[in-house]
Order: structure tokens, then C-alpha cells, then sequence
């Protein structure tokens, strides 16, 4: 039975989109790894300075056409990966030209499967979403708006069935201590069954308090970068992550230099549990910014 917490919408099974241009694809890589990446796309905005915050703010409400030309760029990225997870996507109203952002950039990365978790409704205005894109067909989608004010959400999607199952949760998490830590209780209730965990998305705080002072600290899940991912311009500080459990093989991690939104992306390939008969160390891709992000 799903958990349910007080929030005006509830927690249900989804069926991911297909895209029609694509040939279905399985349910598991055919070498052996998975290459996830999780993007804060703020809508396709352009952010170089805080004073852009101040600046470039109305294309929160209206149509840029800049915002297409970053898509494109965005689009161009996930060529290089099997599982995306996206944060502060528009799912089709004013501001984007009425474009869902999700099922665009499915088109543009080629991948067979998506699907848009609304989490704020404001109709013609903003429809603010979290988006999934899977090159793999997933065992299960289940949509979980998060404890809290109304407007955050986690997707939890699984990759094959039985003990080797991975449990993928992609989120973006509240700006506020106390109801980041009641989000955090209610994925660690989520994923208590798995042996294999994924997590990713933007957290809004950084490792340390992920993996020692939140619900999540008796996981042993590890952080693979540091690295700072905000702002894009010039990062300082790590809020956007993917976290893995241990039994999990990790073979690369970057941050990736892409300054298109406000945040940088963040890139991670594991081995897949039945196929790691031959152990490799991780390979860190070095940023081209001196080593900032």
C-alpha cells in the first residue's frame, strides 16, 4: 500500500509516456552499466549573475525566445544517458510557449520513455514539474508529492525485479531545514525495502547533512562528488546529487561544466549488480573551470 501524508494530492502508480519516435526499449542496459544524470533546468532560463535573478525574472511568467535555443543545448547533453532526472521544468503553459519541457527534451535526447510529475498547477501561467527520462523500461512508477507545503514531489521508479532491483527516487527538495527532514523520512520509508538505492535530484543542502543528520544517515549511502554545483556562474556550494547505496559499483562521477541554468548537472555510471565481475576504480572527468565545478 502506498504511504500517505497530509497533502492535498496523493500518492499514486503512474504509467512513464512513450515517445512514438523511438523504438521501445528493455527493462536493463545491455553492458551492464547505467549512466544517470540529474539537471536543475530552471525552466530553461539563462542565469550568469544574481543580478539576473532580478533582471531576467519575468521569463519565470512570459516566453523568451532564448529559453529554446537552451533546450536545444540541454537536448544535446542526454544523448550520453540512460536515466535523467530533471528539476524545475515547465510542463506547458505561457511561460514556455506552452512546450511541456519533459516531453521535449524526451524527443530531443531520444528516449522511449517519460513522464511529467506536476507538482504546482497555476493552469496557463506555470505548471512547475519534476520530469523523468528513462531509456529503460521501468517495473514500477509511483508519483509522491512531498510532506510539506504543497509544490514539492519525488518520483519512485524501479529498474528490474527481485533482489537485483534498483530503487531509483528523483526529487527536489525544500529550502527549509525542517521540512527537507520530513521529505527525507518519507523517501527513507520508500526505499527501506531495497537492497539497491538510488538517489538524485536537487536537495538543496549539501552531503554532510544528507549521509549524518538527515533520515537517510543509517543507509550508508555514499556521495560520490562534492563538487559544487550552485550557482552555475561560479559554484560554491553542493546541493544537487545522486546518491547510491553500497552495493552499488560506481564507475564515474562528474559535475559537468554546462552553465545553462542556475545550477550545474551532475553525472554518475554505476555497474549494474549482476554485472560486476570485474571491479574497476572510478574515473573522476575533471571540470574545465580550474576545478570549482
Amino acid at each position: 500500500m502506498l504511504r500517505r501524508w497530509s497533502n492535498a494530492r496523493q500518492a499514486g502508480l503512474c504509467d512513464p509516456r512513450v515517445n512514438p519516435a523511438c523504438p521501445v526499449a528493455g527493462d536493463w542496459p545491455g553492458d551492464g552499466r547505467l549512466r544517470l544524470l540529474s539537471f536543475n533546468i530552471q525552466v530553461g532560463i539563462s542565469t550568469e549573475r544574481y543580478r539576473h535573478y532580478l533582471t531576467r525574472g519575468w521569463q519565470h511568467l512570459l516566453p523568451h525566445p532564448g529559453r529554446a535555443g537552451n533546450l536545444q543545448r540541454i537536448g544535446a547533453l542526454l544523448g550520453d544517458y540512460d536515466l535523467v532526472a530533471l528539476q524545475e521544468a515547465d510542463g506547458g503553459s505561457l511561460r514556455s510557449g506552452f512546450v511541456n519541457q519533459v516531453e521535449h527534451l524526451a524527443h530531443l535526447g531520444a528516449f522511449p520513455y517519460w513522464y511529467q510529475q506536476l507538482n504546482r498547477n497555476l493552469g496557463r501561467l506555470a505548471q512547475h514539474s519534476n520530469g523523468v527520462l528513462s531509456r529503460l523500461r521501468p517495473s514500477l512508477l509511483e508519483d509522491h508529492p512531498l510532506p510539506g507545503p504543497p509544490g514539492r514531489g519525488a518520483m519512485l521508479l524501479r529498474l528490474g525485479e527481485g533482489a537485483d532491483a534498483i530503487a531509483v527516487v528523483m526529487m527536489h527538495l525544500a529550502l527549509g531545514a525542517r521540512t527537507r527532514t520530513r521529505q527525507l523520512a518519507y523517501i527513507r520509508e520508500l526505499i527501506g525495502d531495497y537492497r539497491h538505492q538510488v538517489l538524485m535530484g536537487d536537495m538543496n543542502t549539501h552531503a554532510r547533512d544528507l549521509l549524518q543528520h538527515s533520515p537517510l544517515r543509517d543507509l550508508g549511502l555514499l556521495a560520490p562528488q562534492l563538487e559544487a554545483t550552485f550557482p552555475s556562474w561560479r559554484p560554491q556550494r553542493c546541493l544537487d546529487h545522486i546518491l547510491l547505496s553500497p552495493g552499488l559499483q560506481l564507475e564515474r562521477f562528474e559535475v559537468l561544466d554546462l552553465p545553462i541554468s542556475d545550477h550545474l548537472p551532475v553525472a554518475v555510471e554505476i555497474r549494474l549488480p549482476q554485472s560486476r565481475e570485474q571491479p574497476r576504480t572510478p574515473a573522476l572527468t575533471k571540470p574545465s573551470r580550474g576545478g570549482q565545478a
